[in-house]
């Protein structure tokens, strides 16, 4: 860590979950956390994809899986697509007022819309190709919305649907920007997509990683690159988020090379044409998904990934491990006070007792 960072770090019990505080000084600001984890349910199950809907944490699985756990009624619902013999694995979600949306990796792509009353399931899109492997699922509204995958051509494949998620139209290759040879996708947190604002971002892996950026919901792009290592098939950016359309971070590293952290974080400030390489051989390695903290001015952020739970306040700048956890792989905050994380069998709860400001990770 920074000289300018002083951390201090001592390990207390709080409501029977597993706490921890840490205490950290940075010039004129001082941080005290306490942060717990406390589980909301264990299964035999891989959760790649959440969503937060109101008092409902959404989300999208193996094994033909996807359900939902209410945090009014303290309760899990599930319920699995049955497609002739498919085994589907849905590591995509995404939500309009009246429905949620799961799509399936590998070949065929399967994407469903679900009923958020009933929970009823209807195909809306369904393709076939060897290559096809989709990986990430967004709105801009409840009207259009978008879902990215890998080449089956020489370009993304990228659908979009006007029309409520009712039907989708994948954009022919020569409206979109060439990709590289061995250039991708990856479906590690549903978030190789962000929007915000009027922004849409796209990141890619592999031999090339790289940001694909629109402002008017996907007609055109511009592609800027970036320092995160690449050159090889599991390099590259594996998740972005942007605090507003210029601030933005991306996460990754090498997923064959876990611990490396010299290249692995980057961030922008002119809404991704150029990125700055942060806390180079600091903190975590690979990581799967990175959200800001919200209301925090976009200097605090949490990752998750193979290194465990890892925290900032200095825009990545320097990090402090909050956990060992190397099972979860995506996180989301419900607001400023909530964020949930799923991956390896389980859905947990986290929370961050911070100065004046409470973020309490905890289970029902």
């Amino acid at each position: 860590m920074k000289n300018s960072f002083v951390f201090l770090i001592l390990m207390v019990l709080i409501f029977s979950c597993k706490s921890k505080v840490v205490n950290l000084q940075n010039d004129n600001l001082n941080y005290n956390i306490t942060v717990s984890f406390d589980t909301i349910f264990t299964d035999k199950i891989s959760i790649r994809a959440i969503l937060i809907d109101k008092n409902k944490v959404w989300y999208a699985a193996d094994k033909n899986r996807f359900g939902y756990y209410d945090l009014k009624k303290n309760n899990r619902v599930e319920r699995k697509i049955i497609n002739d013999s498919l085994q589907l694995e849905f590591r995509s979600i995404a939500q309009t007022e009246k429905a949620i949306f799961v799509l399936s990796i590998g070949n065929p792509a399967l994407l469903y819309k679900i009923n958020k009353k009933d929970l009823s399931a209807t195909l809306v899109y369904k393709e076939n190709h060897e290559k096809v492997f989709y990986d990430a699922i967004q709105f801009w509204n409840n009207k259009e919305g978008i879902a990215i995958g890998d080449p089956t051509q020489d370009c993304f494949s990228i659908l979009i649907t006007r029309d409520g998620g009712n039907s989708w139209n994948k954009i022919p290759c020569q409206n979109l920007p060439k990709i590289e040879e061995g250039e991708a996708f990856f479906a590690a947190s549903n978030t190789n997509i962000c929007i915000k604002g009027s922004k849409t971002f796209l990141v890619s892996g592999g031999t090339k990683s790289r940001v694909f950026v629109s402002d008017n919901k996907g007609i055109s792009w511009n592609v800027y690159d970036t320092p995160i290592t690449q050159g090889h098939a599991m390099t590259g950016v594996f998740s972005t988020d942007f605090f507003n359309d210029n601030i933005g971070i991306v996460v990754g590293g090498n997923y064959e090379e876990q611990s490396d952290n010299s290249a692995n974080k980057a961030i922008t400030y002119d809404g991704g044409k150029t990125w700055k390489l942060i806390g180079v051989n600091e903190g975590f390695g690979y990581a799967s998904c990175v959200q800001f903290v919200p209301h925090s001015n976009g200097n605090e952020l949490v990752t998750v990934g193979t290194t465990g739970v890892y925290f900032s306040n200095s825009q990545g700048t320097s990090w402090e491990k909050l956990s060992d956890d190397k099972e979860l792989f995506t996180l989301r905050f419900q607001n400023d006070t909530t964020a949930f994380a799923a991956g390896k069998n389980k859905l947990i709860k986290m929370g961050i007792l911070n100065n004046n400001r409470r973020y309490y990770f905890r289970s029902f």
